[in-house]
């Protein structure tokens, strides 16, 4: 087999190969062969077909089929021989194929990237620290109290903070639009849940109360043909109540799964799952700080075929989400920064276990597993879940493994600590 190498732009190679056509007519007779006592042609008895008959109706078939098999071997030993890392399928352009002559071809492909880490002692990166504290709790049970606020229906008018039912019409120059008209609907004024200002309007209203009000709606509204209209909406107040929040007993403890309603119990659980979010938290935020170093630091020649595959695989999990309506597919090259990111990080990450010989710490992946499991009602169906899972554990192995590579990477950084608070670290892109 006789190889050339050329190098094209960037991470593209193309390799010419030239296989013996004794190769492959070898490998042809040796299959025509095997095939002579097992076909069944109509005037020869099984086993008794002539050679030459075998190769006059199966002769192309079986040359193609080899073709194919050489191709793939040969192009398998010639980037073995060439110390070549092929990033993705080759394109392979056939230049000779016929029976007799030796087999020729080229074989475009990219190769990955040398990577060459820099000096992570000067990279450097910003560490969040915090704690929930009490007043972090009393927010917490204020919130879960709002969820399950009720309503009681009241006689006087409507102010912020009740739910209202209302029917209503709207109109835009004169004209019913679809989509404008619903019965009974509740809203509650002030959650922002209509368009802007509609909810105002609402305000100081009590049940069989019958008015009309011009609103305009959003230029970035979804329904293209409303964007930026003014309407009319003609509604009727159905009913009026107020909220009540639950009050904070035994029966409030009981909807949260403490059986014996102990408010304390409660409490505690509580502070667990925010101290278990708020460590998630700043951990993620700290990876994220870490990856964000490493790829300013250096600077990656990502294989195209990788960030294909990489974009393809980010539409399937959209698609696969449930989010996008009507089973629509968004484009790939919407994808296509994420992806050259994730696949730059997997380079370097790759590069970073290699230099520093890590290798995964078997008891961090049993407590990776543990704190997942400690998240749903039986932990310990969970656990076992995951260790009959040979994905699942590869899975749970390479996020241990990218964690263990964050430790390595600050312990050689220059950190700067900075102390934050659990709202601003749970809501950073609120408060941005």
């Amino acid at each position: 087999m006789q190889v050339s190498v050329e190098t094209g732009e960037g991470l593209e190679r193309k390799l010419t190969i030239q296989v013996p056509a004794e190769t492959v007519d070898k490998e042809v007779d040796s299959r025509l062969q095997s095939l002579k006592s097992r076909v069944k042609i109509d005037g020869f008895r099984p086993g008794k077909v002539p050679l030459k008959v075998v190769k006059q109706q199966y002769g192309a078939q079986v040359h193609q089929e080899v073709v194919g098999d050489v191709m793939q071997t040969s192009f398998r030993d010639a980037v073995i021989k060439e110390e070549l890392k092929p990033a993705g399928s080759p394109t392979i352009e056939p230049k000779t194929m016929a029976l007799g002559e030796p087999l020729e071809y080229v074989a475009t492909f990219e190769i990955y990237p040398e990577v060459e880490l820099a000096d992570f002692s000067k990279l450097e990166i910003e560490r969040e620290s915090a704690e929930v504290t009490d007043a972090d709790i009393d927010t917490m049970i204020d919130t879960l109290r709002k969820q399950r606020t009720s309503y009681e229906t009241v006689e006087r008018a409507s102010q912020n903070d009740d739910q209202v039912t209302i029917s209503f019409e709207g109109f835009i120059d004169g004209e019913a639009f679809e989509g404008g008209k619903a019965d009974a609907v509740p809203v509650v004024i002030g959650s922002g849940s209509m368009i802007p200002g509609f909810e105002e309007n609402l305000v100081g209203k009590s049940a069989g109360d019958e008015f009309s009000f011009e609103v305009s709606f959003p230029d970035d509204y979804h329904a293209e043909n409303l964007k930026g209209k003014a309407a009319t909406f003609e509604t009727k107040i159905v009913s009026v109540a107020e909220p009540k929040m639950p009050e904070l007993d035994e029966e409030f403890a009981k909807s949260f799964g403490i059986e014996d309603g102990n408010m304390d119990k409660l409490l505690a659980d509580i502070r667990e799952n925010m101290n278990r979010e708020l460590t998630n938290k700043l951990r993620a935020s700290l990876k994220n700080n870490v990856m964000d170093a490493m790829l300013k630091a250096n600077d990656v020649l990502v294989p195209k075929a990788l960030i294909d595959d990489e974009c393809e695989n980010l539409q399937k999990q959209m698609s696969e989400s449930g989010n996008l309506q009507g089973g629509m597919t968004l484009p790939k090259d919407l994808f296509e920064g994420e992806a050259k990111r994730r696949v730059s990080l997997g380079l370097l990450i790759g590069e970073a276990v290699k230099v520093s010989e890590i290798k995964v710490d078997a008891d961090r992946v049993k407590a990776k597993i543990e704190e997942i499991a400690a998240t749903y009602e039986d932990p310990q169906e969970v656990m076992n879940h995951y260790q009959k899972n040979p994905q699942l554990m590869s899975g749970v192995e390479a996020l241990v493994m990218e964690e263990m590579v964050v430790d390595w990477v600050v312990d050689q950084a220059k950190v700067t600590d900075k102390a934050t608070n659990f709202q601003d670290v749970m809501k950073p892109a609120a408060q941005a």
